[in-house]
């Protein structure tokens, strides 16, 4: 998926926008997609000036963002304004290795199960290879 296609399925837009690109999806089971981590992000002014460092709530919320693709993919739905994909919990988050200007983020989303909206992911951040991020997720599907 390019970005044209992923903008159909996330709300998400500037600054909030963090997949960039999707490689591989198997609706239904999972999702590898990554994100472009360029000194360029609003967040790096802050975080922190002298050594950027994402921040690891940017990097759950990254996956989370994947999570969703894969979700309205897998329901064979682009998101409407009368619903919201809300990104409920997080558990088991551990961070392994610091994202810096220049990694690209590679989300890895396995979807573990999924009743009455409710999803639950087994997700993966890694920068070459090696693991920077990992969490469950969780995500639920409301009507507004």
């Amino acid at each position: 998926m390019d970005i044209i296609e992923i903008l159909e399925h996330l709300p998400h837009r500037y600054p909030f926008l963090l997949v960039d690109r999707v490689l591989e999806i198997e609706p239904g089971k999972s999702i590898h997609a990554y994100k472009n981590v360029t000194i360029n992000e609003p967040f790096f002014v802050g975080h922190f000036p002298h050594h950027p460092v994402m921040p690891g709530v940017l990097i759950m919320e990254a996956l989370a963002q994947a999570a969703g693709i894969l979700s309205f993919k897998s329901m064979d739905e682009k998101p409407s304004p009368d619903t919201v994909f809300y990104f409920a919990g997080i558990d088991e988050a551990r961070f392994k290795k610091p994202v810096m200007p220049g990694d690209q983020l590679h989300l890895h989303i396995e979807i573990e199960r999924q009743m009455r909206g409710v999803w639950k992911y087994k997700a993966e951040a890694r920068v070459d290879g090696q693991l920077a991020a990992s969490a469950k997720l969780m995500c639920a599907k409301r009507d507004l």
